[in-house]
């Protein structure tokens, strides 16, 4: 992989995590588009600088946002701040269980088939338009709703089901849990942030499984190979500025309620990977 392949998949990467559209689905595409193919040690050396890279952009972005609540937590306030942390972790149960007991089974099973991402592009075009037009019923039916409610605990613990759904290629994470917490009835904006934030740990968790299984590699192994300096530099910032510029892009498209135009593109997505 040259600088020039990180560059591009740094950019799908820093896009794809916060729009509607599918990281690991788009990344997927692109490696075969680019034909790609790293060493597995490769990989994850790659991998864990774009997810580091991920979780850099959603704290800047939404730092606001971020510390009070590390603030209210850590210090044990009890108040709104702290709540929303502890239901943070309660959305992380689920996608915490797939992730050390099912992620391999699923990076395997489903790595480099572009059919079930087309298919799962397809799914979270039609949950996409779901909500939108379930939403947009329920604002005509009851106008005083239309602001959505507070988060509670089991939407916390539901959304954190889509997340954890999400693990297959092709289903967005992002798209699937804000359709799921406007589906619910919960407020846009406060879903959308929800959403970014909850990310936070299963990346920095995935991000330490990957590096242990590294660390166990090179342990085991006379040499191990390497994506190369130059290529993780220019993925890690490519991934860092365009997920920044992301970010803030979702959090207003969500607010003025425009996700559907999203399903319209994985349609056409889904489509066009069935045919390749």
């Amino acid at each position: 992989m040259d600088w020039l392949d990180a560059l591009i998949l740094g950019i799908i990467q820093g896009l794809s995590e916060y729009l509607p559209i599918s990281s690991s689905g788009h990344l997927e595409i692109f490696k075969q588009i680019l034909n790609v193919h790293l060493d597995p040690d490769a990989s994850l050396e790659f991998s864990i600088m774009l997810h580091v890279a991920t979780v850099l952009s959603t704290i800047v972005i939404l730092w606001r946002e971020f510390y009070p609540l590390m603030v209210s937590f850590f210090t044990v306030r009890r108040d709104k701040n702290f709540t929303m942390v502890c239901k943070i972790l309660i959305s992380c149960i689920p996608v915490g269980i797939v992730g050390v007991f099912f992620q391999k089974d699923v990076e395997e099973f489903f790595k480099g088939n572009l059919t079930v991402v087309g298919v799962c592009l397809i799914v979270t075009a039609a949950l996409l338009c779901f909500a939108y037009f379930t939403r947009t019923r329920q604002a005509i039916m009851h106008p005083g709703r239309s602001q959505g409610r507070d988060i509670s605990w089991l939407d916390a613990f539901i959304i954190g089901c889509a997340q954890a759904v999400a693990v297959l290629p092709g289903l967005s994470r992002s798209g699937s849990t804000i359709a799921t917490g406007i589906l619910l009835g919960d407020n846009r904006e406060r879903v959308a942030q929800f959403s970014f934030l909850m990310v936070i740990i299963p990346i920095l968790g995935k991000g330490l499984l990957d590096l242990k299984d590294m660390i166990l590699v090179q342990d085991t192994a006379a040499t191990t190979a390497s994506a190369g300096m130059l290529p993780i530099a220019v993925g890690f910032l490519a991934s860092f500025i365009v997920g920044c510029l992301a970010c803030k892009w979702m959090l207003d498209i969500v607010k003025k309620g425009k996700l559907v135009w999203f399903a319209v593109y994985c349609v056409i997505a889904g489509v066009l990977c069935l045919i390749w």
